[in-house]
């Protein structure tokens, strides 16, 4: 009798946690309404301004009104204030950089950065940063007086940040997001780096990051069309270059090459991405960038950050670092005619699904370890609880070894332990909390519990 009574008692338990799941596959309101609101039009806007200021040279005028990187940082700043006015904190964000190869005196670089503070107070420390860099160059990397246009690389990028500041203002998130157009990428991402840099030693909790370069064309150099995809590059093991993190460690021992943060964060941009822009690709590779090169994502890989590069496609170099001319009939350099702002708008709105999914989630769950204990064919997971107050409870996702994505969940309800009858021989597996609105965080990768 005890017996038949326990078992009802456990699969009442059981069946009461599993009602009390939230529907995580219905898209927010609140979010359609963010990527309606996005405009094409705003975007080609803010694109022919920034080209307009001639050039953006990081060592270029920085004292005129109408020409040179000083104008364009001065117009940011002023477009943002006036779209954002009560909601968006709008500051220059400045430091001095020593000469190098590609600053021959010390020069002052200076991002332009709009924050949206989250309202939840458990959440608010937790930042989203997005960004695009304004700076522009010709063929030779040190002209700073000729005509730069600059129209994809990268006032693409800086044309939506500016549109999702503008947009996602209208709107209450639980973590804070930063809008950041940041200069000197061209020079040695001077501008990312120095923000970095002091992101780390304030010790922010910078959740992910996205830099957005090169997102304005869907023309590739042979004439074929492509908008319906963007490139999402996401880092696995970072390439190691002091001892070993135990983190490092933990990772190679258990085969979890592919679930460090950054590859998590590219999960969640491509489920939520596909989610809300339909018939759109997020195209996770899974590279740190293209090959050999680098972005504005890479000083916060490199400083432990979750961070990701969006890029256009097929780029096309005829309209990528160079001067602006006319050979053999063919126009070469970066002119906003060239752009495609349609699909520099879709590109945004995958930024945005992104980004308002992970500032209304839960954070991630921390502490979350496979139990080693005994030989058994299920895996017990157990996590430290989170402290939200709109938290609803947790799900346990798995994939086979060698499957790039989640494969199948199981929800756990509001505890701190599951388990699941999947072998950890065979399955890789991820904890993620959801809230009680169906947000769901990114997943946390289990190390072992002896």
């Amino acid at each position: 009798m005890m017996k038949t009574t326990v078992l009802a008692s456990l699969l009442l338990s059981a069946f009461a946690a599993q009602a009390a799941a939230p529907d995580t596959a219905r898209t927010q309101p609140a979010v359609e309404k963010i990527l309606s609101d996005i405009s094409p039009a705003r975007i080609e806007a803010y694109v022919r301004k920034l080209v307009s200021f001639e050039t953006r040279h990081t060592l270029s005028d920085t004292s005129s009104e109408t020409t040179g990187i000083g104008a364009a940082r001065r117009w940011i700043k002023g477009e943002l204030e006036r779209c954002g006015a009560g909601r968006l904190q709008v500051a220059f964000d400045s430091h001095t950089v020593p000469a190098s190869a590609r600053v021959p005196v010390p020069a002052e670089v200076v991002n332009v950065v709009a924050t949206l503070p989250g309202s939840q107070a458990e959440s608010k420390d937790r930042l989203y940063v997005v960004s695009g860099h304004y700076d522009s160059r010709n063929s030779d990397v040190m002209d700073a007086k000729g005509f730069a246009p600059g129209a994809n690389d990268d006032a693409s990028g800086t044309a939506a940040v500016m549109e999702l500041a503008c947009v996602m203002s209208k709107h209450q998130f639980d973590a804070t997001l930063v809008f950041m157009t940041v200069a000197g990428e061209e020079q040695g991402l001077l501008g990312a780096a120095g923000f970095a840099e002091n992101a780390k030693r304030k010790n922010l909790n910078i959740a992910g990051m996205f830099t957005n370069d090169i997102i304005g064309s869907s023309r590739a150099d042979d004439g074929r069309i492509d908008d319906k995809q963007v490139r999402v590059f996401a880092q696995g093991v970072p390439p190691v270059k002091e001892p070993m993190s135990d983190a490092m460690r933990s990772w190679l021992e258990t085969g979890g090459e592919n679930d460090g943060i950054t590859r998590q964060l590219g999960r969640h941009v491509k489920e939520m991405g596909e989610r809300y822009v339909k018939g759109f690709k997020v195209n996770l590779i899974y590279r740190r960038d293209r090959y050999l090169r680098g972005g504005d994502h890479s000083p916060f890989l490199d400083r432990g950050f979750a961070a990701l590069r969006f890029t256009e496609p097929n780029e096309d170099y005829n309209h990528q670092h160079q001067n602006v001319r006319t050979e053999n009939g063919v126009k070469i350099g970066d002119l906003p005619e060239f752009n495609d702002y349609n699909y520099i708008a879709q590109v945004a709105r995958v930024n945005a699904a992104a980004l308002a999914t992970l500032a209304l989630a839960p954070a991630a769950p921390r502490q979350v370890q496979v139990r080693t204990k005994q030989l058994e064919n299920d895996t017990v997971l157990q996590w430290a609880p989170n402290t939200e107050p709109d938290l609803a409870g947790y799900r346990i996702v798995w994939r086979e070894t060698n499957a790039p994505f989640w494969q199948g969940s199981e929800w756990v309800g509001n505890v701190t332990e599951g388990r699941v009858k999947k072998s950890k021989d065979n399955y890789l597996f991820g904890v993620q909390a959801v809230d009680k609105d169906g947000n769901v965080s990114v997943a946390t990768y289990p190390t072992p519990l002896r």
